[in-house]
């Protein structure tokens, strides 16, 4: 009897795990047969200048590509966790005839390299924001623009350096990003009770870096499963399927010490009283169904930053310069037609 009763209580088991991978790959079938819009995008397409690398601070390499006339004002795009350079597809293709528009990878993503010291954090981040600004405007004028991470990067810039804002970088644009509490965003009010239980997690996962690495390759190679994750966190209603899949990709190709030592500091991390050194007008977007950095983040930007307009784009999610470009592109115009007037009109031509 008791083991009929286990053969019988297998088999359940095993049905329920066969229907769910059914239901999975239907799930990823729906997403890729619906229609693209965005379907032969070359998002990987790198700006025509390669620049080289740039030392940071602590030797790191930064690997920078340019697009644009050199004596443009310059717009400095910064992105996020886990992504590279290639995310501001849209943008450097739509602003480059009138600005001289330069991406960069953070470190130890993308092109650029991993910190001699073991240095991950988003305030170092902000450090190598600043070295690539040195580098490619010393002068000004510079309007920077950055995605979730790599918004806090500006954001870690300011609280150590708030003397570059002003004559030299004349405004900023703070894309899908909080200030602090992302475990709280996320997860709602239990947020801060479960960023504290994963804090001896954290300590574990650094110490065997080669078991994260393992466990990563798992979990974030693109698979059904790991398509509907992204289009459920990261997108909107009307996600396009190739944006989708290019942004899975992108993740899953991410150092493991991004996954371990810039999670865990982004859970951590706390600049609201960085927003206060960016005195020059600032541009908040966010996405009516990001789930990342909802818009209760965006306004508690918008409300602790000196002088900002905040700005929600609808059916966008995390990613809604990707996924809702020619709305972001207009948004992103009209703040620059204010603070490096006279670009506009030829962003909007686009």
């Amino acid at each position: 009897m008791r083991r009929r009763r286990a053969a019988i209580g297998l088999g359940v088991a095993v049905g329920a795990a066969a229907a769910a991978v059914a239901a999975e790959r239907i799930a990823a079938r729906r997403l890729r047969s619906r229609p693209d819009p965005e379907a032969g995008v070359d998002f990987a397409e790198l700006p025509p200048e390669d620049l080289g690398t740039i030392a940071s601070f602590d030797g790191t390499r930064i690997a920078v590509r340019a697009a644009g006339a050199e004596d443009a004002p310059v717009l400095l795009f910064s992105h996020g966790f886990s992504l590279d350079m290639t995310t501001w597809h849209y943008q450097w293709k739509a602003f480059s005839d009138r600005y001289r528009c330069v991406l960069f990878d953070h470190r130890a993503h993308g092109r650029s390299g991993k910190p001699p010291g073991g240095e991950y954090a988003v305030r170092a981040m902000g450090r190598d924001l600043l070295a690539v600004l040195d580098h490619v405007s010393p002068q000004g004028p510079a309007v920077l623009v950055g995605h979730s991470m790599g918004a806090m990067s500006i954001l870690a810039m300011a609280e150590r350096d708030p003397s570059v804002f002003g004559d030299r970088v004349r405004g900023v644009v703070l894309a899908d990003t909080a200030a602090s509490d992302i475990a709280r965003e996320f997860f709602g009010s239990v947020g801060s009770r479960i960023e504290r239980s994963l804090r001896p997690l954290t300590q574990r996962l650094t110490a065997d870096l080669d078991r994260v690495e393992r466990l990563r390759g798992r979990l974030t190679r693109v698979t059904d499963l790991s398509l509907l994750i992204a289009r459920a966190t990261q997108f909107g209603p009307d996600a396009s399927p190739s944006q989708v899949a290019y942004l899975a990709d992108l993740s899953s190709r991410a150092r493991v010490e991004v996954w371990v030592h810039t999670a865990a500091d982004i859970r951590e991390m706390d600049l609201r009283e960085a927003l206060s050194a960016i005195t020059v007008p600032a541009l908040v977007v966010v996405g009516d169904r990001d789930m990342v950095t909802p818009k209760t983040s965006a306004l508690a930007l918008r409300e602790a930053l000196p002088d900002a307009e905040a700005v929600v784009i609808t059916r966008a999610g995390h990613v809604s310069m990707m996924e809702q470009h020619r709305v972001f592109n207009e948004v992103l115009a009209r703040h620059l037609g204010r603070v490096l007037p006279a670009g506009e009109e030829a962003a909007l031509r686009r």
